[in-house]
């Protein structure tokens, strides 16, 4: 099935981890399929590059600073949302971040775990909180949710335990509110995210490498060999598959883990 781009134009969309990556490759496509786009990420020089490259593209975007791991910011950026655009149709919530969480399960630490969660996990929740609060109230209402997990998300991970917990439970955070609100016309879904070349795909590699140009060339070509496809995906490819799981195209899709990887998974799963 084919998205019709024009199902998007005047719609309003919302992005977390905006501003690089899968994030931005997503609010791009919001824009150019024709939706108004809103932002959201810590970093306020890339968030507003990411707007300008949204403008020259001839979209519009807004950009909201927003720790996601705070409710008061969660409920702000909705409200900015609405207040510049006067709703909200679609809501990705992708921010995401690995760091903290490296390292044998016995080894790390509380605070570890917790910074683990409230990035990775806490802050899709707060997302829909306020996002499906909103979708509820407005008129007409609905939307649909985006959600991003990992592969990591699917199984477990050496080395990075925390995490893919964190991804585990996006998967279950997401099915258990697609049930609890699809009656209500709000359908939510999530991606299952392989290897993107992405900044965070990038600095993973690089802390396997140890610094060693040498070996980050042999990890990326043993990343790629795993791959059934052969390759690392682009951002852009992720995008699409989130433009269609918010889509009339995908109207019966709820609750779903959309697996994209080119087959990385797909021996185990």
């Amino acid at each position: 099935m084919e998205v019709a781009v024009s199902e998007f134009a005047g719609k309003v969309a919302l992005v977390t981890g905006g501003s690089s990556g899968i994030g931005r490759a997503t609010a791009l496509a919001f824009a150019k399929a024709g939706a108004n786009v809103v932002i959201a990420a810590r970093g306020e020089q890339r968030g507003r590059e990411a707007v300008a490259e949204i403008a020259e593209a001839g979209g519009n975007a807004l950009f909201v600073p927003t720790d996601v791991t705070k409710a008061a910011d969660m409920e702000r950026l909705v409200t900015r949302a609405v207040e510049a655009f006067g709703r909200l149709d679609y809501a990705f919530n992708n921010a995401a971040n690995a760091d903290g969480s490296i390292g044998a399960l016995a080894e790390l630490t509380e605070a570890d775990f917790d910074q683990s969660v409230a990035i990775n996990l806490k802050s899709v929740w707060l997302g829909m909180k306020y996002q499906i609060r909103q979708m509820l109230a407005q008129e007409p209402r609905g939307g649909a949710i985006v959600n991003t997990s990992s592969a990591n998300g699917l199984g477990g991970c050496q080395g990075a335990s925390f995490y893919a917990a964190a991804k585990a439970g996006v998967i279950a955070l997401s099915k258990s509110a697609a049930l609890e609100y699809a009656k209500q016309g709000i359908r939510v879904n999530a991606l299952v995210a392989g290897g993107f070349q992405t900044p965070m795909l990038e600095k993973s590699m690089d802390r396997a490498a140890g610094g060693d140009p040498e070996v980050r060339q042999v990890v990326e070509t043993r990343w790629k060999a795993m791959i059934a496809a052969g390759r690392i995906g682009d951002p852009e490819e992720a995008a699409a598959a989130v433009l269609w799981l918010c889509s009339n195209a995908s109207s019966y899709v709820v609750g779903h883990s959309l697996i994209v990887d080119g087959g990385l998974t797909a021996t185990w799963r």
